[in-house]
């Protein structure tokens, strides 16, 4: 940490200091590939005033860097604190990270524009695609907003902030307000309903939003409603989205966060189609558009390279195509009181969007049993990009002490052990523990090489945190630090220069 020490340069008398901030003798990475070097840093107002030439300047606070690094906050551009920025204004955990700069409204989902009588739908909506906890949001927010402009003036104005913010302008609120939740998704808008949504979306960039954010991930999308449907913007054709994108080119500002992948799939795998809309997409917009996501592949790094072949020809040809690097050790943690991420699959939705009981009698139901038997012997692993296979998932903490047996053990070595499927001791297990039983992912993204091999590209951005969301089972706002330990100091697969260049000044 850096040292606190108060110099007096006046002798004794009391004098207007030159600067808020004197930063003395760290070693400064500027986050443009400049090589580290020596220096003092002035900060005045907030804002670095002047590096170098301080041995006789005045300050009130004077810091001691001397064998410290001096570099820029990091910007994080895929977040969903939309909610938690109310009660929480370091943005706890991305805070502790040295993250500086959020975007929020990521994937289309926010909480502006909005009625007053659809808050409770909005909330219900986040708390089961987003895993934010309903009890939080319905205690921490103000709800003293309508609109866009609204959302954001409270955020600049009345609300307490250790960090800078940015808001995507959400789709999915722009659709429910012209169309309603249910009609949204019933129906495409007529003409003249998406010529008012362009105008509310230009209303909300006029009002200081940074773009435009979607997710479109088909009927079979895995982030559902707390329903179990498909979330509004899941729906949209590409027409709808290129109609957006035109807007962003008369306006001639603002730039896209798009997550696309109409077949439902983890979005590991990139075909054709999508590389065709993308081009178009970014041939009609002409500003800058965030692909979501691009994941070093631990088994088969020839999914990541696809991915950063097409941005780095797409940026030849003149595309602002930049990728949203998923580049965070990371595991998952779960209960199935909780657990949203197999809602891919209507058969594990049985188990998973219902109450406690309900859930139970499913899990017990034969029926639902052999269908996801049958899922699973056929290759379909909801959220294995995240947990791994169900077989390599392990018994974490148990509420009965009759399952301790198990705790520390692969799904796939019970299984072993008793003669049982993999889903049958998963689903035994939970329901014999009234759900409590905590499950865990393998870790994924465990490469350097491959991680590295993303991070090194100048058309791909680290992260991703989702911070704010996913709460209750993932935390990956440590996105830096894992980046800086493991990358920079531990593999030396990249240079401090080069890290923070990618954490700062590339996004």
């Amino acid at each position: 940490m850096l040292g606190y020490c108060q110099l007096d340069v006046t002798g004794g008398e009391k004098t207007m200091s030159e600067y808020d901030v004197i930063i003395k003798g760290g070693t400064i990475i500027d986050g443009l590939l400049t090589p580290g070097y020596v220096s003092d840093m002035a900060i005045k107002d907030g804002k670095i005033a002047q590096i170098g030439g301080l041995r006789h300047s005045s300050a009130s606070k004077v810091l001691d860097a001397s064998g410290l690094i001096v570099a820029p906050g990091f910007v994080d551009l895929h977040t969903l604190y939309d909610a938690q920025i109310q009660w929480d204004p370091y943005l706890t955990l991305s805070g502790w990270h040295g993250v500086t700069t959020v975007a929020i409204g990521n994937c289309g989902f926010g909480f502006a524009r909005c009625r007053p009588e659809d808050r409770e739908r909005a909330m219900q909506s986040l708390t089961r695609n987003e895993a934010i906890p309903y009890d939080a949001m319905r205690l921490g927010m103000s709800w003293d907003w309508v609109t866009f402009p609204e959302f954001l003036d409270r955020m600049q104005h009345r609300v307490p902030k250790g960090v800078n913010m940015i808001s995507y302008v959400p789709l999915t609120p722009i659709y429910t307000w012209v169309m309603g939740w249910d009609e949204s998704k019933r129906r495409r808008p007529t003409e003249d309903e998406l010529k008012e949504m362009c105008r509310l979306v230009e209303e909300g960039i006029a009002a200081g939003g940074c773009g435009w954010s979607a997710q479109v991930s088909g009927p079979n999308s895995a982030q559902r409603d707390y329903d179990g449907t498909p979330m509004v913007t899941d729906l949209m054709t590409d027409e709808e989205i290129l109609t957006f994108g035109r807007l962003l080119a008369e306006l001639d500002q603002g730039f896209i966060q798009l997550t696309y992948n109409t077949t439902g799939d983890d979005g590991s795998r990139l075909d054709e189609p999508t590389l065709d809309f993308f081009a178009r997409l970014a041939e009609v917009c002409r500003r800058p558009i965030l692909y979501q996501l691009v994941t070093p592949s631990d088994d088969d790094p020839q999914q990541h390279r696809k991915k950063l072949r097409w941005l780095e020809e797409s940026n030849h040809k003149g595309l602002k195509l930049y990728g949203q690097g998923f580049t965070v050790r990371t595991s998952q943690e779960f209960t199935f009181e909780t657990w949203t991420n197999f809602d891919q699959s209507p058969h594990w939705r049985r188990v998973s969007i219902a109450s406690l009981e309900e859930k139970k009698a499913n899990m017990r139901d034969p029926d639902v049993r052999a269908r996801l038997r049958e899922e699973n012997d056929n290759g379909l692993q909801p959220a294995a990009t995240l947990t791994g296979p169900i077989a390599d998932m392990t018994v974490g903490e148990v509420g009965s002490g009759e399952l301790e047996r198990y705790i520390g053990l692969t799904i796939g070595q019970i299984a072993q052990q008793e003669g049982k499927h993999v889903i049958d001791v998963m689903l035994d297990i939970a329901v014999a523990d009234d759900l409590r039983t905590e499950f865990l992912g393998r870790m994924v993204h465990t490469n350097p090489s491959h991680t590295a091999e993303v991070l090194k590209s100048p058309y791909c951005i680290p992260g991703l945190s989702d911070g704010g969301a996913h709460v209750k089972f993932a935390t990956l706002g440590n996105f830096p630090t894992d980046t800086l330990t493991w990358l920079v100091r531990d593999e030396k697969m990249l240079s401090l220069e080069e890290a923070h260049n990618k954490l700062s000044f590339l996004p």
